[in-house]
């Protein structure tokens, strides 16, 4: 990964990495994604796993070849662990040194540089204190003689996720953005909280298996070049699922409203049916059609009868029940959702601090 340029808390390099990241997704990756998230298109499932699968692969592209650019940092030059002893540094470094040594490779033209970038990789290892540095804040803390400074750490840092906070939330103005927003400072947050973490921990504070060749620093600049593809996922995503819960109450009152007036004329009829039965002294009433003195359709007559009513008082009330359960399931299943995405980052959290502090 990079050993040439600095972080949020290290130089400008990154940011600007992660600015053309972000123009590439915004004004590229974006109108893409809208594209596959079209309604219509695809089913709604295909379309969101469809869109997933697009950000997830352009996003591995982009940082792999940008992890290619960049070269490999001096952990992966010796072939050493972060882990690893000055003794086993020595001995990596003697060993390359022997098969890299521009002697004994004379029709090599690049021999002497990969020579040179060899010492240097050791020159810095073998150091505790430039090893530390260097794990931190990358190649340029070594070439600036960079150390930790807790004011202008978090000075820099508060810029840096104060400039990214201000962008996504311009970018999710809106109703229909107000998902993706909220996943996307979710995400803020927890990548806010990790790097705190790993910034201000003392030595590596990453368990041996993981990642055992990359450094702090490498991880900081993976979240940093990996979050324009997030933010830009969750606002595309997050259209895509929005729900107008405003539009839903709405719906759900008119339901209840026309329910309301079919109960009052249902009701209404029966009651001038009944009051027909009791002018004819038990006779069948034909409600208001035989009150208006029009013979009722054929199929009609058990209808106009209290008894016929009543059933067509239960019809009408399942249907409109039927609706009303409808835009109350929506409801609650908008309401779960949005609780399961704050119980998962709680989750994320704890897993994360429980697997970095065994």
């Amino acid at each position: 990964m990079s050993d040439e340029s600095g972080n949020a808390g290290g130089g400008g390099g990154d940011d600007l990495s992660s600015l053309s990241g972000f123009f590439f997704y915004v004004f590229i990756v974006h109108p893409a994604t809208a594209w596959i998230l079209k309604p219509g298109r695809f089913e709604r499932k295909k379309s969101i796993m469809y869109a997933i699968g697009f950000l997830a692969m352009l996003a591995a592209v982009k940082t792999g070849m940008e992890m290619q650019a960049k070269g490999p940092n001096h952990y992966s030059l010796l072939g050493v662990s972060r882990n690893s002893s000055p003794l086993d540094i020595k001995r990596a470094y003697k060993k390359l040194s022997l098969q890299l040594h521009p002697d004994k490779n004379p029709n090599d033209p690049t021999a002497s540089a990969k020579f040179d970038r060899v010492k240097k990789a050791y020159d810095v290892l073998i150091d505790m204190e430039y090893r530390e540095v260097y794990n931190k804040f990358g190649q340029d803390g070594i070439n600036s003689s960079k150390r930790f400074d807790e004011t202008q750490f978090f000075i820099e840092l508060g810029v840096f996720y104060v400039t990214w906070g201000i962008m996504a939330y311009v970018l999710t103005l809106g109703k229909r953005s107000s998902l993706g927003r909220q996943w996307t400072f979710t995400g803020l947050i927890v990548m806010l909280v990790v790097e705190i973490t790993l910034m201000t921990s003392q030595g590596s504070p990453f368990p041996s298996w993981f990642m055992p060749q990359n450094t702090e620093y490498e991880a900081v600049w993976l979240l940093h070049t990996l979050f324009p593809a997030f933010m830009n996922g969750c606002r595309s995503i997050g259209s895509y699922l929005y729900v107008d819960l405003e539009a839903q109450t709405r719906q759900l009152l008119l339901a209840l409203q026309e329910q309301n007036k079919d109960i009052l004329l249902v009701l209404r009829d029966v009651q001038i049916g009944v009051q027909n039965v009791q002018a004819n002294g038990g006779g069948g009433g034909g409600g208001r059609l035989a009150t208006a003195g029009v013979a009722p359709p054929v199929g009609a007559a058990a209808r106009a009868t209290p008894t016929g009513k009543i059933k067509e008082l239960q019809e009408r009330l399942q249907v409109s029940n039927s609706t009303v359960q409808q835009a109350v399931g929506q409801l609650k299943s908008e309401k779960s959702n949005s609780n399961f995405g704050f119980y998962a980052m709680i989750l994320g959290y704890v897993a994360f601090s429980y697997i970095f502090s065994s």
